[in-house]
């Protein structure tokens, strides 16, 4: 029997089904709000009834605050100043490292606020928060009469201002736990009492459009615990606090897994060095699990590996991220320069693209197989390559960018100024909708997955490439796809031009021909970025 369940094969992706949960420090009287500093490496967490804020490190668990105004749901903005739920009361503020202390929320219509429970962070730095009325019940708050008469959840706007109201007034029994998907155009809430999550879209100017329950009857007869805090991983999927444990939903909102805990769980983060350590505050004690997959990249995250890496404390970045890499050392039996192994990248700064892995471009009855694509795709397992590749990318928590040549019926608005695109257009290649245009199979989009459409050789040229990248704060690129000396050099040299550090794993790549490939990947690429394979690359974001 496992330690954990698997509700669907998938979960044990996420999580060994065996791995224990480890007890890193206990007797608190009910812990909650953790949250891992990602420069100095630390959690911090609090202790309601016992009114204290706790820190825990490697030499073990330590007072830091006494009292914390019964603090719930902590973060940290992009700067890394601590973002602090109060109970006692009743509001949101902002704790910076030199110690001063600036209240973001205290009042909604003249009203004071319930007690603020748990907050999370946008990237454009716009704050959201639950205000359920827990902290003005004995033992987790101060007792005292309600102002308002009713449980909202709210948003400050980036850089400041009132509060604004963005649910219906009663749509809440007790608001708790909320957080973002990684593409940051959904906010999953849950509600304690209702037993249930629910999902809104993110308007353009930061409000929520109607909800609608996501996921429901989180109540077990059998095992205690409610929804209560609630983190998102990388790819999507949401860990939220329940019956026995932590349970688990794809974005899709089907069960998948549930995570057994021997307490009643409160809150839950991930930290450690590599952000694969999933912390746990659960009533009396606090535990650590370790997972296969780390959390949505949230602005404290990005700013942290920043400050580590120039501060040289050894948190895992470096002032290059691509560090250790040496020139080309290594010939292979195909004839390939490769950089010698033993780099390291931060999976916090990658991204991979998967460029124009499309049946029209590299498989038998597509409109160019008659070029010999085909043929050396499968000579250089290029497909199964970047597959293997994606997936660890995806449980690595590194975006997956799939960039594909689509054109509509005629090829409208693509110039014939070359013979490449004057094939497309008399191929009738790459049109929307069709077989020819779609991802090959083994390489189609997953949940969580970007998709960027092209019409030129580059997948930079015209296209929102740039956007998706810097919203995801991600300047470490790894480009695989066809074909190598088109598509491939193309967006490598326009990468380096714009500043990114570009890698080509040329096992995830193939064009025509083998002679093809390796001048340009031992010639031009060189150049302009790391040529590697994927095994080297996998090892790299392990390291």
């Amino acid at each position: 029997m496992t330690t954990h369940v698997a509700v669907r094969p998938a979960f044990a992706e996420l999580i060994d089904l065996w791995v224990p949960v480890r007890q890193l420090g206990t007797g608190f009287a009910f812990s909650e709000g953790p949250i891992w500093h990602p420069r100095e490496h630390h959690l911090l967490f609090s202790d309601m009834p016992g009114d204290v804020r706790r820190r825990w490190d490697r030499s073990g668990v330590r007072e830091v605050m006494r009292p914390a105004n019964k603090c719930n749901g902590m973060t940290y903005d992009a700067e890394l100043n601590l973002i602090v739920c109060e109970h006692a009361t009743s509001t949101l503020v902002r704790e910076r490292p030199d110690g001063r202390r600036e209240v973001l929320a205290s009042h909604f219509e003249g009203m004071e606020l319930n007690s603020p429970n748990d907050v999370c962070v946008k990237s454009d730095g716009a704050i959201y928060f639950s205000d359920p009325w827990y902290g003005r019940m004995p033992v987790y708050g101060v007792e005292r009469p309600r102002q308002l008469g009713f449980q909202g959840v709210y948003r400050i706007p980036p850089g400041g201002g009132a509060p604004e109201l963005l649910v219906d007034r009663y749509l809440f029994d007790q608001p708790n736990g909320l957080c973002f998907c990684p593409t940051e155009d959904r906010l999953f809430v849950n509600d304690t009492v209702q037993c249930n999550i629910r999902v809104f879209d993110i308007r353009p100017d930061g409000r929520l459009g109607p909800g609608r329950v996501f996921a429901s009857g989180i109540v077990s007869a059998d095992e205690p615990g409610v929804p209560d805090g609630m983190k998102c991983d990388a790819q999507g999927n949401l860990w939220v606090c329940g019956p026995g444990g932590v349970w688990v939903y794809t974005i899709g909102g089907e069960l998948i897994g549930k995570l057994r805990v021997p307490e009643l769980v409160g809150n839950l983060t991930w930290g450690g060095p590599d952000w694969r350590t999933l912390f746990l505050t659960a009533t009396h004690s606090l535990y650590a699990v370790d997972t296969k997959v780390g959390p949505r990249l949230e602005p404290y995250m990005k700013a942290g590996n920043g400050a580590a890496a120039r501060s040289g404390d050894g948190g895992g970045g470096s002032d290059r991220p691509v560090s250790g890499v040496t020139a080309a050392v290594s010939v292979p039996a195909n004839g390939v320069k490769k950089a010698a192994p033993g780099y390291r990248l931060d999976p916090s700064r990658c991204a991979l693209i998967i460029q124009d892995m499309q049946n029209d471009v590299v498989m038998e009855g597509g409109a160019f197989a008659s070029s010999g694509s085909p043929a050396h795709c499968r000579e250089q397992n290029a497909i199964a390559n970047a597959a293997r590749l994606a997936q660890a990318a995806r449980s690595r928590g590194i975006p997956v960018i799939h960039v594909w040549f689509v054109v509509e019926p005629g090829a409208p608005g693509v110039t014939m100024n070359a013979p490449l695109f004057e094939g497309l257009a008399d191929a009738k290649a790459l049109v929307r909708g069709t077989w020819g245009s779609a991802a090959v199979p083994g390489l189609e989009a997953q949940t969580g997955d970007h998709v960027v459409e092209k019409q030129r050789m580059s997948g930079w040229e015209g296209t929102r490439l740039e956007t998706v990248l810097r919203a995801l704060g991600r300047d470490v690129v790894i480009v695989t796809g066809a074909w190598t000396n088109m598509s491939i050099e193309h967006t490598a040299r326009t990468g380096a031009d714009k500043g990114y550090f570009m890698l080509v794993p040329e096992d995830a790549c193939s064009t025509m021909n083998a002679e093809w490939h390796t001048a340009s990947v031992n010639y031009a690429l060189q150049n302009v970025c790391v040529v590697t394979d994927v095994d080297a690359v996998i090892a790299a974001v392990d390291s």
